[in-house]
C-alpha cells in the first residue's frame, strides 16, 4: 500500500509539473549572488543582487534579460559594479532542472568587461507559480582571469500565465 501511495504521489507531481514550463508564460525573478556574507579585514563584505525577466517562447525554452548590482568592499577591484545582459534557459526535465547561458556587460569603477556565462539550477515549486531557484554559475572574464567567477546563487522566480 505504501508503494502504491508513493507511486501515485510521484505520478501526480509529474503531471502537475508538466504544465509549468509551457510556451507563452512570463517569468520574473530575483536572486542573491556572492553569498559569502562573512566579513573580515582581509575579505571585506560581498553581496550581489540580480533581477531577471523572461518569456517561454517554446515549451522548456526561455529567453531572459537581466540586470545586476554587486557591492565588493575591496578598493582594488572597485567598491561597486553594475551588469546588464541577456540569456536563455533550457528546462531539461519537467520537474525543474535547467541549464542556462548568458552574456553580460559588467562595469566597475575602472573596469569594463564582457562575460559569457553558464549555470545549472533547479526550480523548486512552492506553489503553482512561485519557485525557489538555487543554481551554480560560472562567468569567465576575457580581460583578466582574476575576475572570472564560480559561485552559488539563490533566487525566487514567478511564472506567470497570461491565460490565468
Amino acid at each position: 500500500m505504501k508503494k502504491f501511495l508513493c507511486m501515485t504521489l510521484m505520478l501526480l507531481s509529474v503531471m502537475v509539473a508538466k504544465a509549468q514550463f509551457e510556451e507563452g508564460k512570463f517569468y520574473v525573478g530575483g536572486s542573491l549572488t556572492g553569498l559569502d556574507l562573512s566579513y573580515s579585514g582581509a575579505d571585506k563584505f560581498k553581496l550581489g543582487v540580480e533581477a531577471k525577466a523572461g518569456y517561454l517562447f517554446r515549451d522548456n525554452l526561455m529567453a531572459l534579460a537581466q540586470i545586476g548590482y554587486k557591492h565588493i568592499g575591496d578598493s582594488e577591484i572597485g567598491a561597486n559594479s553594475f551588469n546588464i545582459g541577456v540569456g536563455g534557459r533550457y528546462y531539461i526535465i519537467q520537474n525543474g532542472l535547467f541549464l542556462g547561458v548568458n552574456a553580460t556587460y559588467e562595469h566597475a569603477n575602472h573596469f569594463d568587461d564582457f562575460k559569457p556565462g553558464a549555470e545549472v539550477g533547479y526550480a523548486f515549486f512552492i506553489n503553482k507559480s512561485v519557485t525557489i531557484e538555487p543554481s551554480v554559475y560560472y562567468n569567465p572574464s576575457f580581460k583578466n582571469s582574476d575576475y572570472s567567477k564560480v559561485g552559488l546563487k539563490i533566487g525566487i522566480g514567478i511564472y506567470l500565465d497570461p491565460n490565468d
